[in-house]
This record gives structure tokens, C-alpha cells and sequence, in this order.
């Protein structure tokens, strides 16, 4: 039984991968703080944050519509993931399961629009 979106596993899944971004990009160069890091930063927050905001809208058309940006957002850090990696900012161990978090999630979000 869902009574909140704190009990929806994509929002749970999100908010992991959100974390996950946060670490990762804690290792990156200072010169990224206002590029990179900042901007995989507020994507990776993002999906959390549209899965709730759009379970709070109230109506199943404004609700499909914030999943659909929150699994915009997902294509966003995996992107950002993508060319953190190709930059070596990242450590591979840990890009792989942040990339993995990605995908997992934008697959739930793909999944949740359809049934809805």
C-alpha cells in the first residue's frame, strides 16, 4: 500500500541515486565545482524531487508529467556520468554503480508512466 511517495521504490531507488552523485562528484576536480559537479548535482536531486512533486500535484496528468521529467533527469546524469568518466574524473568502480542506479531508476520511471 502506497500512503506517501516516501513509499514508492523509485522515489527510494532516486533518492539513492542522488546520494550516489554526491559522492561521486565529490572527487572531482576543483576547476568542475561550477560545471560539471554542480550541474550532475542538481540533475541527480532532481529525480527525487519530481517523483514527489508530481505524486503531490493531485491529478494523474500532472503526475505522469513530472515522472516524465524526473526520467529526463535520469538521461541527464547518465550523460553527465558518461562524460565525467571519459574526463577521468571519476573512480570506475564507483561510476559503475551510480551509472547503474541511473538506468535502474529512468527503467522504474519508464514502467510507472506506463501503467499510469
Amino acid at each position: 500500500m502506497v500512503n506517501s511517495y516516501k513509499d514508492l521504490t523509485v522515489w527510494q531507488r532516486a533518492v539513492q541515486l542522488s546520494l550516489a552523485v554526491y559522492r561521486l562528484s565529490s572527487g572531482f576536480p576543483d576547476e568542475e565545482r561550477y560545471g560539471l559537479t554542480s550541474q550532475l548535482r542538481r540533475a541527480g536531486v532532481s529525480v527525487p524531487s519530481n517523483i514527489a512533486e508530481g505524486y503531490g500535484r493531485g491529478t494523474r496528468k500532472e503526475y505522469k508529467q513530472f515522472l516524465a521529467i524526473a526520467r529526463g533527469s535520469t538521461l541527464e546524469v547518465q550523460t553527465q556520468l558518461i562524460i565525467a568518466n571519459e574526463l577521468g574524473s571519476c573512480d570506475l568502480p564507483e561510476f559503475k554503480q551510480t551509472e547503474g542506479l541511473a538506468e535502474e531508476v529512468s527503467k522504474m520511471l519508464y514502467s510507472l508512466i506506463g501503467k499510469l
